[in-house]
């Protein structure tokens, strides 16, 4: 038996299944079945009222869970899919409340990892799947990184290696009369509304930190590690960090794009994270490894606010806030 089997195996009887995507690791659960999807929610201590993502195999599928697959829609997922891009449509009457957390719309997306699609195509149904990691902390890109944090709560892990984009997917709310960008993330929006041919709005206004989202990962803190982070401009690092330093006991460390020189002796410089693109990658990662070194405080200059670097400065905003 092969892992894809024995996976497949497992989604059938209601186990969980951690998966690659080009994102983050997934939590996987048979979208159809209410008790595996409940299961979700209990390992990652997840509040039921945030609904989950339903993966698909292809785009063939869309009618089968949304009740009105809209013009746009299809253009969007003819564009992006396989891709990290998450369409929020009205949910289909067969779709359980469980998965969506109450609310009447369902979020989809076709992920572009082959280790994601052979599962999907061999499961041959919706797979509901948050990042396999406790709710609020850093999402996972690595398999380790789902063991670590999840151990034997997991039935079955797939290792697919790092994930390529490393941030979550753009959600985009197709339910309004003009689309609405509720989550930035590995699609940007620029390329949405190149394919559109119009602007579209962005939701920026954060969810309550309690009662339900509309969407995944809308809360004004989250995917924060132990570490605090603070966040500052290339330009105001000597001053951040002479007053972290001033008020913080223990390590302090770094984060940029680019290796800086003149820093304090004392200051733990992480690996540059290079490009916007290249940042999105290696985020999550860097956030783990403050949190291995046991840094109190990280100081993190982001990328410019362009194109992917949109969702890395979302979630460094609601790591800082946590």
């Amino acid at each position: 038996m092969t892992d894809i089997d024995r996976a497949v195996a497992v989604l059938r009887s209601g186990g969980l299944v951690a998966f690659p995507t080009e994102t983050v690791y997934g939590l996987g659960a048979d979208a159809s079945n209410d008790a595996a999807v409940g299961r979700v929610f209990e390992v990652k201590g997840r509040p039921s009222d945030h609904p989950l993502i339903v993966h698909l195999s292809d785009a063939s599928h869309l009618d089968g869970w949304a009740a009105n697959v809209s013009s746009n829609a299809k253009l969007l997922a003819d564009a992006f899919w396989p891709g990290p891009l998450t369409l929020l449509l009205e949910r289909s009457s067969s779709v359980s409340s469980a998965v969506t957390g109450g609310r009447s719309t369902v979020g989809l997306r076709v992920p572009d990892h082959p280790v994601a699609l052979e599962l999907l195509r061999s499961f041959g149904g919706g797979v509901a799947a948050p990042s396999a990691n406790r709710f609020g902390r850093v999402s996972p890109t690595a398999a380790a990184h789902v063991i670590a944090d999840l151990g034997d709560d997991v039935d079955v892990v797939l290792d697919g290696g790092p994930c390529r984009v490393g941030v979550e997917s753009t959600i985009v709310d197709l339910t309004t009369d003009r689309p609405v960008v509720l989550r930035a993330g590995g699609v940007s929006i620029d390329r949405l509304e190149e394919v559109l041919g119009y602007s579209i709005d962005i939701f920026v206004s954060a969810e309550p930190s309690t009662g339900g989202a509309r969407a995944p990962g809308m809360l004004e803190a989250h995917y924060a590690p132990n570490a605090r982070v603070v966040l500052c401009a290339e330009h105001e690092i000597a001053e951040v960090l002479i007053e972290v330093l001033g008020s913080v006991t223990g390590p302090v460390g770094l984060l940029a794009g680019s290796a800086l020189v003149g820093l304090p002796e004392d200051i733990v410089e992480l690996e540059p994270a290079g490009t916007a693109d290249d940042y999105a990658a290696v985020l999550y990662s860097r956030l783990r490894q403050a949190d291995r070194l046991g840094l109190r405080v990280l100081v993190c200059v982001p990328p410019p606010e362009v194109g992917v670097g949109v969702a890395v400065n979302d979630r460094l905003r609601r790591a800082a806030a946590s």
